[in-house]
């Protein structure tokens, strides 16, 4: 890790939750970087939206533009004046404790602009038949000015399984 990130806070779940928030983000650095794993409990094999919200809100100010290998698939798609912003988990019905690898970095989240971050994630399912892997990434924008002071991963109608885990790193001068 870089000098410059100073971990704020992580955790592993213990037991499965709803949702996941980081709350009470300090103003005190530049960016902000948030690593998480995620596996939900649904008994899908591929990779499963997540939503991804930042202060609670889910009002329709969210856009993102995607782009996805799914297996042998290419996907690309653009949304605008969504209630959130997607990433990925694996599914419960892939192979047991394998678990996503996301990283959203998110500039200036403490600034008056609107709030951009990027998102990369991937995904495996060791199966020779069923979804094998998938790896994504997304540009984010949340047209909202406010300093972004909590972000929530709520998993969708499914829980995020024991084991999921969140850290959340705070940039200085990058």
């Amino acid at each position: 890790m870089p000098s410059t990130y100073t971990l704020i806070t992580g955790e592993t779940l213990a037991s499965a939750v709803a949702s996941y928030t980081f709350s009470a983000i300090p103003s005190t650095f530049t960016d902000l970087v948030v690593r998480y794993s995620m596996r939900k409990s649904d008994t899908n094999n591929g990779p499963i939206n997540v939503l991804v919200r930042f202060n609670g809100s889910a009002a329709a100010n969210y856009s993102q533009t995607t782009m996805l290998g799914i297996y042998t698939t290419p996907i690309s798609s653009r949304e605008s004046n969504e209630t959130r912003f997607l990433t990925y988990a694996v599914g419960g019905g892939s192979t047991l404790n394998t678990f996503s690898n996301n990283e959203i970095y998110i500039p200036n989240y403490a600034g008056s602009a609107n709030k951009v971050a990027s998102n990369f994630d991937s995904a495996e399912n060791k199966s020779s038949t069923d979804f094998q892997w998938g790896v994504g990434a997304r540009a984010y924008l949340r047209s909202v000015t406010a300093a972004i002071t909590s972000i929530t991963f709520d998993g969708n109608g499914d829980n995020l399984v024991s084991g999921s885990s969140f850290y959340l790193y705070g940039i200085k001068k990058s």
